[in-house]
């Protein structure tokens, strides 16, 4: 029986008593626990033993917690740190409600709440931004919402520290994200910044509303190269109650070029909150959307129009050669 296993109801780690198991990931266990000394409740996350051993997972581990612990903001979960501890785990505030994932799960959002949900996700984001964090793997399985639709921002397994050391990872699909969600700059190998948060964002807003995803493959490639190849169908041509204000925030939001995305996470969230005031531009996306493109298609004419280069060179020597 491993250490985790022994972890059952009941069981004592330092000052917290272990009630429940309640997640398993690859990296870790989560368990639901109260701390002896105030009857507080808490999750516990656990690294895997297995995980101890390979130095790299270990130092991002330890990373998360490094970045939890100092950052404090109402619609962040809190990560505890400043005690002794007889092993390498975590201690987080305990988050009542249900992922956003769940959520969906269960059908479309009405938009008053989807952006309600939105915005509140935009101020967490502008919040770690602001404290130098990207969060980097942004999605509904780490947005916690509660019955008043109070939201929480979770897991930042994956994000990044301006202010720490760097780490690399080669082609580790983990880091960079969920294929769903990550952005066109990302899908490309380039490290992925507060606008990255953004696209992710744009993303779940769009699904919140339509419950589609804007982008669509048959398996993590092919949905990756559809946000580089092609544009969505119009939230409004899947949901008729998205007012063309609300389509181009999102528009604004997913824009493939960072550099026209919106820069900071309160300029979405200020635009969600002031929809009047939105202008709405004449974009290709409501015009070509229609038209998919694959990446095979981009390879055989690439590699055509190598093989008319030989072509074109041997046209204009027989040009050159009929001058003299």
């Amino acid at each position: 029986m491993g250490y985790l296993d022994a972890l059952e109801a009941g069981a004592q780690l330092d000052a917290y008593r272990i009630e429940e198991p309640i997640a398993r990931s690859g990296m870790a266990s989560i368990y639901r626990a109260v701390d002896t000394r105030d009857n507080r409740t808490v999750a516990l996350k656990i690294p895997h033993p297995d995980l101890e051993a390979d130095p790299i997972l270990f130092d991002r581990f330890k990373r998360e917690a490094a970045i939890g612990e100092k950052l404090y903001h109402p619609r962040v979960m809190r990560v505890y740190g400043g005690e002794e501890r007889s092993r390498i785990y975590m201690v987080m505030e305990w988050c009542e409600g249900r992922l956003l994932r769940q959520i969906l799960d269960e059908g479309r959002i009405a938009p008053d709440r989807a952006i309600r949900i939105a915005i509140a996700v935009l101020e967490a984001l502008q919040y770690i931004h602001e404290n130098g964090v990207v969060h980097r793997d942004m999605k509904p399985e780490n947005v916690m919402v509660d019955e008043h639709d109070n939201v929480k921002l979770i897991d930042f397994g994956i994000a990044s520290d301006a202010a720490a050391r760097r780490l690399t990872y080669a082609n580790i699909t983990a880091t960079l994200g969920t294929p769903n969600y990550i952005s066109p700059e990302q899908v490309k190998g380039k490290r992925g910044d507060a606008r990255s948060d953004i696209y992710a964002v744009g993303v779940m807003l769009y699904e919140m509303l339509t419950g589609k995803m804007p982008f669509t493959g048959a398996n993590p490639m092919q949905v990756m190269n559809d946000r580089l190849l092609n544009y969505p169908v119009p939230p409004a041509v899947l949901e008729s109650s998205i007012s063309p204000q609300l389509q181009e925030v999102i528009y604004r939001a997913l824009e493939r070029d960072p550099q026209k995305r919106y820069h900071k996470a309160s300029e979405f969230a200020r635009d969600l909150a002031h929809l009047d005031e939105v202008g709405v531009e004449q974009r290709r996306e409501l015009t070509e959307w229609h038209k998919r493109k694959s990446p095979w298609v981009r390879k055989a004419l690439y590699y055509s129009a190598l093989a008319l280069i030989p072509v074109v060179v041997l046209l204009v020597m027989v040009l050159l050669s009929r001058r003299h």
